[in-house]
């Protein structure tokens, strides 16, 4: 959904910023469905093994790489953009976000939100209070405190499933956030667990919750 809803809003803008594009795969994916494409797309990638990347799937649609980390201010005047997007970013900063859209701009997102996988993590480290950091609703209230309006929203919680104990490890090596620091050998007897769990039940059953979230800046008087 968020790749078709993302291509008609691209597809009626004039200027678009993609944040923390990774290696641009899914802004691409996009870009080569619209024939009459904006007249200037920007991408943005903290990481540099990304950007070249980024550049290589970019380049064809005349989209225009910056490397910044993913806290840094934006290096483009206010007012820039009328569509900011990004999908699952590592942080979003709304204040920079509401200062480059243009009057009337959208900031158009796919984010990860709180709890998303606890049950996983809760099997391995133990249980633990979810976070209200990644909610929808501080999403929310953060955009409206920066002057945005909030003009859709909606939430989703996916089921996912694993079958056996090779699968988690190599979800835990590679969505390395979920489990902090992870190795094999630290948590041998948590995986022993999970494969005697999953012998028994036939799966380990966890969530990934997500939100879209859209916001618009409100057009001058």
């Amino acid at each position: 959904m968020y790749s078709s809803a993302l291509r008609d809003r691209i597809a009626k803008s004039n200027a678009v910023f993609d944040i923390q594009t990774g290696g641009g795969e899914r802004l691409a994916e996009v870009l080569s469905e619209i024939d009459d494409r904006p007249r200037r797309i920007v991408a943005s990638e903290s990481w540099a093994p990304n950007v070249t990347i980024a550049q290589q799937n970019l380049n064809r649609y005349r989209a225009s790489i910056i490397e910044i980390s993913d806290e840094s201010e934006f290096p483009f005047p206010d007012d820039t953009f009328d569509l900011v997007s990004s999908r699952h970013p590592t942080i979003t900063l709304w204040k920079e976000i509401a200062r480059v859209l243009q009057p009337g701009g959208t900031y158009f997102s796919q984010q990860v939100g709180a709890g998303t996988n606890s049950e996983l993590a809760d099997f391995m480290m133990g249980p633990k209070p979810i976070s209200d950091a990644r909610s929808a609703q501080r999403a929310i209230d953060t955009a409206t405190s920066v002057g945005l309006e909030v003009i859709d929203l909606r939430e989703e919680s996916l089921s996912i499933e694993f079958f056996d104990v090779g699968a988690v490890v190599y979800f835990l090596r590679k969505v390395i956030w979920t489990v902090p620091n992870f190795s094999v050998e630290i948590y041998f007897e948590r995986l022993v667990e999970m494969h005697e769990h999953i012998e028994r039940v036939g799966n380990f059953h966890s969530h990934s919750q997500r939100f879209l979230i859209e916001a618009m800046k409100p057009a001058s008087n």
